[in-house]
């Protein structure tokens, strides 16, 4: 039997919803099996048929409660004995859907997705509040940074909150900070890159590595700022900012392992 996912997508209310191109029915007992790629646990649904000869099946699985773990989860079907890799045409990536889903609080953040091989997959990702990062740039003399407030509850609306955009540097214990604007979940913040040099005088030229974080009028804890809400994997690899130079100095923004943001000074 050819079974094959022609649109795969996580509903915002994290339910599993493909459309199956299929050249014979279902058979019953068949099952959704879903296999985490580090560990091998499995979870399983049983999946209803149709009941006649059809060209597509529609299926919709809700992933809360199979308990799904952070990490990356391979789907099959299986029916008896035999399973089969579930194929998927659907690249599964759209950032105006995964704008929409990262304004609810959440726990965990499922996506699907198509692998290199043209598998269906799930990604599984802790969601914490943060400050999803949009737009990096260096100008008049200035950091700045625009982006999309995600899994805070915030509306996307046009209320304003009060909130600070602050550089910690943890080996010395220096700050800086400045105001931010954030309307609704849509956030822009700037601050003078003079003013990050002279916050460590200890430091020659301030150099170092600084942490950005945002603090948000009703979020109960500090933003990281980071990119996650999208498909490019490996961050601190793939994506390199251009350097500014204030008095001498090179300064440039940079991810880590865990696609977080970061600003190299010096060096």
């Amino acid at each position: 039997m050819r079974v094959v996912v022609t649109d795969a997508e996580v509903t915002l209310a994290d339910v599993l919803s493909l459309r199956l191109a299929i050249d014979e029915p279902l058979a019953d007992g068949t099952e959704l099996v879903l296999r985490h790629r580090t560990t091998g646990v499995e979870r399983g649904v049983r999946l209803g048929t149709p009941g006649r000869r059809a060209r597509e099946a529609s299926l919709a699985v809700s992933l809360a409660p199979l308990e799904l773990t952070a990490g990356r989860w391979d789907a099959y079907l299986r029916h008896g004995d035999k399973r089969d890799r579930l194929r998927s045409v659907d690249p599964g990536f759209s950032l105006d859907h995964l704008d929409a889903y990262a304004l609810c609080r959440r726990t965990l953040a499922y996506r699907s997705y198509r692998t290199r091989n043209g598998y269906l997959a799930l990604k599984i990702s802790d969601a914490e509040p943060v400050a999803e990062v949009r737009a990096v740039w260096f100008r008049e003399g200035r950091f700045e940074v625009m982006g999309l407030l995600a899994y805070t509850g915030l509306e996307d609306d046009d209320s304003r909150h009060e909130a600070v955009l602050t550089l910690d540097r943890r080996q010395t214990s220096s700050r800086v900070s400045a105001t931010a604007t954030v309307q609704g979940v849509r956030f822009h913040a700037a601050v003078s890159l003079v003013d990050v040099l002279a916050a460590d005088p200890g430091t020659a030229a301030g150099s170092g590595t600084w942490e950005p974080a945002l603090e948000v009028e009703g979020v109960p804890t500090p933003l990281r700022l980071g990119a996650r809400l999208d498909d490019v994997d490996g961050k601190r690899r793939r994506l390199h900012y251009p350097s500014a130079k204030v008095d001498g100095v090179p300064i440039r923004p940079c991810y880590t392992a865990d696609d977080e943001l970061r600003i190299e000074v010096g060096g």
